[in-house]
């Protein structure tokens, strides 16, 4: 019998797709024990729990963020899996001791009141003007409804039994941080559109119709999640922001997490500078709310209103350029990588327009050395590099939004 020759190369590339796909589990698996033993350090650092407890936990925020990931066409094609993988786990895991930290009483009321802000809009009587108080029952009613949805959804997802319940304030804070994200993930719809899981179920419950009937809900326990922001009008920094946070219609999971964590870092910042009335007014202007149902939220004058959105206008941008640039640059896709979001005639532009001192610093944090190591090259203190930078940054949004006329050369 003759020796089939042309058959000898399939079987050898055979042998090495095995042989890679068995390296690449082996990889896989080595993250993954990784990434889980990374949250049980972080968790046993904060919190009372027995290490049964904080293992399935960690399990668990693991199993979801590799979900996210393997569905992601952009994390996929970035190269960066294992940075993203690390990434999302510590969002999801910091969303998950915030819950933990305010405790039981507290964290249901800061989930419905935030689930609450969500739907406002949404709850309504067809042919009806409805006041606050009648808002405000119907919306009771849709929660609770919501909330006995969740937990199915909560069981099911992590194959739990189905009469389980979260007893522990871990579990507790882990189960209330999965009801907010399971309310913003996205469903696909129609027209290359997209909507919040709550939002839908809200309309749903508006119009009184069956919910099979209104869309198919079973199509989010394999969405991403997220959260829908909107900053405040007129400056580059606001606008950019505000638009990349209400204008995502094509689905993926890296854009929706990675927004999600831009959201919770501003809403972070505006409490650590004790701005909390600029947080209730964000998440009214998550609602897409117009300026008289805000001012009769909030019990706002007109007058006071503008002073309002001016505080928040000015703390966006300083989140935006200075407390956390890196983060909304990635979101925006304007990192150093990416020439700031700039085309290459815009970049070529930009850079003859800096100063000597200005390129190096450029080279420098292009480079990602740290501040300290930066600030000591410039022969600076740390607080003028971070001018420096900001006025940096200032110049390449004017370019990137056309304030200033570039033309290719």
């Amino acid at each position: 019998m003759k020796t089939n020759i042309a058959n000898l190369p399939s079987s050898t590339s055979t042998t090495e797709v095995d042989n890679e796909n068995k390296t690449a589990n082996v990889q896989s698996q080595e993250t993954n024990n990784a990434l889980i033993q990374q949250i049980c350090q972080e968790l046993e650092s904060q919190v009372k729990a027995t290490p049964g407890t904080i293992q399935v936990v960690a399990t668990r925020i693991a199993k979801e963020v590799e979900r996210i990931c393997e569905k992601s066409y952009r994390i996929q094609t970035s190269g960066q899996v294992k940075s993203w993988l690390f990434s999302l786990a510590r969002h999801r895991l910091q969303k998950c001791l915030h819950y933990y930290q305010l405790g039981s009483r507290r964290g249901r009321v800061e989930l419905h009141s935030t689930l609450g802000s969500m739907v406002y809009r949404h709850i309504s009587l067809p042919g009806t003007q409805l006041g606050f108080d009648a808002r405000y029952n119907l919306i009771e009613d849709f929660l609770q409804a919501f909330y006995i949805e969740a937990i199915k959804a909560f069981r099911r997802e992590n194959e739990l039994p189905q009469d389980y319940t979260p007893r522990t304030r871990l579990q507790l804070g882990e189960y209330m941080a999965f009801s907010e994200q399971y309310a913003k993930r996205r469903i696909s719809l129609p027209g290359n559109a997209n909507q919040q899981l709550i939002i839908l179920r809200a309309q749903g419950f508006s119009r009184r119709l069956p919910q099979e009937t209104t869309v198919d809900m079973e199509m989010a326990l394999e969405s991403a999640k997220s959260e829908d922001a909107e900053a405040y009008q007129r400056s580059s920094a606001v606008q950019q922001v505000r638009s990349q946070m209400v204008a995502q219609n094509t689905y993926d999971p890296a854009e929706e997490a990675e927004r999600d964590r831009v959201v919770s870092e501003l809403v972070n910042y505006l409490q650590a500078q004790g701005q909390n009335d600029c947080v209730d007014y964000l998440s009214l202007k998550l609602q897409d709310l117009s300026a008289p149902e805000i001012d009769k939220i909030l019990g706002l004058t007109s007058r006071q209103r503008d002073y309002l959105q001016q505080r928040f206008k000015y703390h966006v941008e300083k989140f935006a350029r200075t407390h956390n640039w890196q983060l909304v640059h990635q979101w925006l896709g304007a990192s150093l990588e990416q020439k700031l979001g700039m085309s290459s005639s815009q970049w070529d532009a930009f850079v003859s327009q800096l100063s000597e001192q200005q390129r190096h610093m450029l080279q420098l944090k292009s480079a990602k050395q740290n501040d300290q190591a930066i600030a000591k090259e410039l022969k600076c203190t740390p607080k003028q590099l971070q001018k420096r930078w900001t006025k940096l940054l200032e110049m390449a949004w004017s370019i990137r939004n056309g304030n200033t006329e570039i033309q290719a050369s």
